[in-house]
């Protein structure tokens, strides 16, 4: 074991937040990196073996900076601080983005996060695609920077879709006007929108058509200009939906495409879009890939071994 390291606290009152109840903040470093730390109270000692030692110190300055700003720490930020540490990368605060509402700060949790938010934000692709099991953040990243840029007016439209496929994209038979029709199948993206703008804001914007959420179908025959579009559930999207709707890029917008590969609901032996897409458009300019695995996933703990074990069974099965 190396000599232990210690980390001092500029600011000691804050070490009850860095610490989180019963210390779990801490907890979860030491089981990450296989360390002890101890809290005396004007900062911590960390003993363990010197690599061990390094990623949780840098974990640790992360919570200190969060805890002196006021934004936390929280179960959720260490465990982003730590995936972090674990591939040898550090977290900045330019890698996220600001929401209007509370001007609250949305930061990558992961690596691939920051990559994706990275694509998201760069001018070098107008169509964007991010792949990846449930749980990784794709789409509720795209909605969230698609909102922040309607907020800030950078476009005139914020614009959904999503192939509904659990009502054969017929919903004429549905009880409602079209909203009620479709908005059990949007009710994520609903979730998204109202966490970033709020549901007053939310409410407002729709009513002046500045935001738009519908079936896939609805976007035939039109021209997308000055929006930011989101394709989301895009493995549920046939070959011939993904080239439609594409191909409906106008001037000054830009298109999101997310979706997981291995989870299409199409009918036995239809071939999905999505995957198509991702083979043929490889290579072609403007178009960029971010890709998440199930070590990606960001809810509970335990999404993660349950898609993990999803996916071993499919290897096995």
């Amino acid at each position: 074991m190396s000599k232990a390291t210690r980390i001092a606290l500029d600011t000691p009152k804050d070490a009850g937040k860095i610490c989180g109840i019963n210390s779990e903040n801490l907890v979860l470093v030491e089981q990450a990196f296989d360390v002890l730390i101890d809290a005396p109270g004007d900062g911590f000692v960390v003993q363990g073996s010197a690599e061990g030692q390094r990623r949780a110190r840098e974990v640790i300055k992360t919570m200190i900076v969060e805890a002196h700003t006021g934004a936390g720490p929280d179960l959720q930020s260490v465990r982003a601080a730590i995936q972090f540490a674990k591939k040898g990368e550090k977290l900045n605060a330019k890698d996220g983005f600001h929401v209007p509402r509370g001007r609250r700060l949305i930061s990558p949790r992961n690596p691939a996060q920051k990559a994706y938010l990275k694509l998201l934000k760069g001018a070098a692709s107008d169509l964007v695609f991010g792949v990846g099991p449930a749980g990784t953040g794709k789409t509720f990243l795209a909605v969230c920077y698609g909102a922040s840029l309607l907020a800030e007016r950078k476009i005139d439209k914020l614009i959904i879709a999503r192939p509904a496929v659990e009502a054969g994209e017929h919903l004429g038979f549905l009880p409602g006007d079209m909203a009620e029709k479709i908005d059990p199948y949007m009710l994520p993206v609903w979730d998204a929108l109202n966490e970033a703008l709020g549901q007053e804001s939310v409410l407002k914007r729709r009513a002046e058509g500045r935001i738009e959420v519908a079936p896939l179908a609805f976007m035939r025959g039109r021209t997308l200009s000055h929006a930011f579009v989101i394709l989301d559930e895009a493995q549920n999207a046939t070959i011939g939906q993904m080239q439609m709707v594409l191909t409906r890029l106008g001037e000054g917008s830009r298109m999101i495409v997310t979706g997981d590969p291995s989870q299409s609901d199409l009918p036995s032996g239809q071939p999905s879009g999505l995957s198509h897409a991702l083979d043929i458009l490889d290579g072609v300019k403007g178009v960029s890939f971010a890709r998440f695995t199930q070590k990606d996933v960001v809810r509970h703990a335990l999404v993660a071994r349950i898609v993990a074990a999803y996916e071993a069974a499919g290897r096995t099965g």
